[in-house]
């Protein structure tokens, strides 16, 4: 068996070096953590400061702005008071390096991220939708949401990147694909193909606005309001509280119906069916009457038209104005009913009816003639 006589000389410079180790980890730790706290009592004030100068303001922009960056900032100071205390100590400044690459991008898109939704935020307070003709306030809403969600997406897949490439087996694997250009372009294209439609799609969206936030559209035989516009799909909210999810793409290559592209304020028609014996003044008088006292009519166009005369009924046409398409929708409604109950009570004999002409009996036409038997007989079906 062979002699183990270094094993004791090599305990004793360990046992040596123990203190000298410790009392030097013991200090770093020590500095690290006075460092973090310095910085968070830091963050602390500053931020009390700011959140009090944000509430004697006026403006709701700078709450939200003081409110989003609050988190990230803390531990970008805790970051910050972290690369401080590595540059003094050696042994800190070893570990930093090798989490640095890691924590740095995640921080600082971090912080992008808070700041710009911070802006978009306050930016969507100076578009108020609850005003009547909200069209513009709208669109600015629509492009903002859009932007920032692709501006998101940008962010991230940086960040992401910068990550992995922080990572020595990663950023290798890396060079190594690019060795490979060709191949790999292929695949990552073949991929990512629907990602980068439905990215380019979102842009267009945002640039040429086929549907903003709160449009009354009709698409797939379904009629609703665009609840939400995302980069990939738009979510389409029904009459009856149904929720549509339609591709993004469906917009930009598919015919639909937009009811409020220019203007929020629609025309309606309500079409009514009369016996033609009616005479049609009282009518109209009651109709102008019906709309004129609605609230829900804009007071721009109220209208009576004869379309056509069938066999049996005049069909008559009503158009009537109003700010936007649900309000337009109660007026139709009401202004019908209320015509159907004054003809049943005013006018009941133009209620549409099927009239049989009557039949003469046989006694007062008299029995048939001669010549009538003559020719029916001859016109009977030979035995």
């Amino acid at each position: 068996m062979p002699e183990l006589s270094f094993l004791p000389d090599a305990l004793e410079a360990w046992h040596a070096a123990l203190p000298q180790w410790l009392g030097t980890t013991v200090v770093c730790i020590v500095a690290l953590i006075v460092a973090v706290a310095i910085a968070m009592a830091i963050h602390w004030l500053a931020f009390k400061l700011l959140r009090r100068v944000a509430r004697s303001s006026q403006s709701e922009s700078d709450n939200i702005v003081v409110r989003r960056i609050a988190r990230p900032s803390r531990y970008a100071l805790a970051a910050l008071a972290i690369v401080l205390t590595s540059s003094v100590f050696p042994a800190l400044e070893n570990i930093w390096e090798k989490i640095g690459g890691l924590v740095m991008p995640a921080l600082i898109g971090w912080m992008v991220l808070a700041i710009m939704h911070a802006l978009v935020e306050a930016m969507y307070l100076s578009a108020d939708v609850e005003v009547e003709n909200n069209r513009e306030a709208r669109r600015k809403r629509t492009r903002l949401a859009i932007f920032n969600r692709i501006a998101t997406f940008i962010i991230i897949f940086i960040v992401v990147g910068l990550m992995l490439l922080a990572i020595p087996g990663v950023r290798d694997i890396g060079v190594t694909l690019m060795a490979s250009a060709g191949l790999a372009a292929l695949a990552v294209g073949a991929a990512a193909q629907p990602a980068l439609k439905a990215l380019i799609s979102g842009f267009q969206m945002a640039l040429t606005e086929p549907v903003i936030v709160d449009d009354a559209i009709i698409i797939g035989g379904e009629w609703g309001w665009v609840e939400e516009i995302r980069t990939t799909y738009v979510v389409v909210k029904v009459w009856d509280e149904r929720r549509l999810v339609v591709p993004t793409s469906k917009f930009l290559e598919e015919i639909f119906q937009n009811w409020t592209k220019t203007t929020a304020q629609l025309m309606g028609s309500v079409l009514l069916f009369v016996d033609p014996a009616t005479p049609l003044d009282p009518i109209r008088a009651k109709f102008l009457e019906i709309a004129g006292k609605n609230e829900r009519w804009d007071g721009r166009v109220r209208h009576m038209q004869v379309l056509e005369l069938h066999r049996d009924a005049i069909e008559i046409r009503f158009l009537v104005t109003a700010k936007d398409s649900p309000t337009l929708f109660d007026l139709r409604c009401d202004i019908r009913e209320e015509l159907i109950q004054w003809l049943a009570k005013e006018m009941p004999e133009a209620i549409v009816r099927s009239r049989l002409a009557p039949v003469a009996p046989l006694e007062v036409l008299g029995p048939p003639s001669g010549e009538a038997l003559a020719q029916m007989g001859s016109a009977a079906p030979s035995q």
